[in-house]
């Protein structure tokens, strides 16, 4: 008698922020090596590009990622009259509508089984998000404090899900898969990035060239006489947003944390723990980390690299992968 169940391969996309567009060149060469995920489950970045993929939107996205610019990457920064986070919510908006998901997808409607993984404010709880709206989802993963005020969903205040489950493997079992290929982007992360963080040249010209154009800007709503107490916050928070990236404070050659790099190493920090805790008690079958130590928070405009280091991890993977893979379906044939 055949017992055994089918197989069904979960893919487990784990939090990272913008390391996390290396799940765009890890689902991309898995699926051109034969590997098709049957769930996709994701935390914070891993749940929306977990839905881009889920939307057939990820090739837009991926398109989007080849050429964000340090510029373009800024412009998502801003603050908002009711000082609730650092990300310009409307353009955010714009953004997942246009390479995620918009407000008529639903869960229940992918092709795929799909999940995300997001905390409720008031009792520090994993929620599994699993029906409804797909881009509600991806946003309340994705709500991490300090950058995205919480998301509103069901009566709860939700934020992101790498507070208690930065990688999915419990919820791609939860819903069906008996095969995970886990995807950690944080396995070497931790501390990595205020280290030894040299300016070059190029950082100091970049950061020049912000500076004259957030002034002109500055200059110019001055001219336009908008002396609200909100807009004049405004600019001062565009001035400002400059120094939330690298290449900010220079000392003897070296870079000062900056806001951003402390919040990513609190992050970092928490993130990795829990990471190791879970994935002791609940192993995936493959686990994949990307070197991507070199990549901070909001670093968008490295996305490109991100992607194809996510490449390479399954490429110096592909053999064991194949042969778990081959093995598994194998088993599956004979009724093992």
């Amino acid at each position: 008698m055949n017992d055994k169940t089918e197989l069904r391969i979960g893919l487990a996309l784990g939090s990272g922020s913008s390391r996390g567009f290396s799940h765009i060149g890890i689902i991309n060469e898995l699926m051109e090596n034969g590997v098709v995920p049957d769930v996709i489950c994701g935390t914070s970045v891993g749940a929306m590009v977990g839905a881009s993929w889920a939307t057939g939107r990820m090739a837009k996205l991926e398109e989007w990622a080849g050429r964000v610019t340090k510029f373009q990457a800024a412009r998502f920064l801003d603050i908002n009259a009711r000082f609730v986070g650092f990300v310009d919510l409307a353009r955010f908006n714009d953004f997942l509508d246009e390479f995620v998901a918009n407000d008529d997808d639903l869960i229940e409607n992918c092709e795929s089984t799909y999940g995300a993984i997001s905390t409720e404010l008031a009792t520090a709880r994993e929620r599994w998000m699993t029906r409804g709206s797909l881009k509600d989802a991806v946003w309340a993963s994705m709500a991490l404090p300090g950058l995205f005020p919480p998301k509103r969903c069901d009566h709860k205040w939700l934020m992101d899900g790498g507070l208690v489950n930065p990688v999915p493997i419990s919820l791609c079992h939860a819903l069906g898969a008996n095969f995970i290929i886990a995807v950690n982007l944080n396995g070497d992360i931790v501390g990595k990035h205020l280290i030894n963080q040299k300016t070059s040249d190029a950082d100091l010209k970049l950061a020049q060239e912000q500076k004259r154009e957030q002034e002109k800007q500055q200059k110019r709503r001055q001219e336009e006489n908008s002396d609200s107490f909100t807009k004049r916050l405004s600019s001062f928070t565009r001035a400002y947003a400059g120094s939330l990236f690298p290449a900010t404070e220079v000392s003897e050659g070296e870079r000062a944390p900056s806001l951003i790099n402390v919040i990513a190493s609190a992050v970092n920090i928490t993130q990795d723990r829990i990471t190791r805790s879970r994935m002791a008690g609940d192993p995936p079958d493959i686990l994949l980390a990307p070197k991507l130590a070199h990549i901070g928070l909001l670093e968008l405009y490295r996305a490109q690299e991100a992607i194809d280091e996510g490449r390479q991890c399954v490429r110096r993977m592909l053999p064991e992968i194949e042969r778990i893979v081959e093995s598994e379906r194998e088993s599956e044939e004979d009724g093992i």
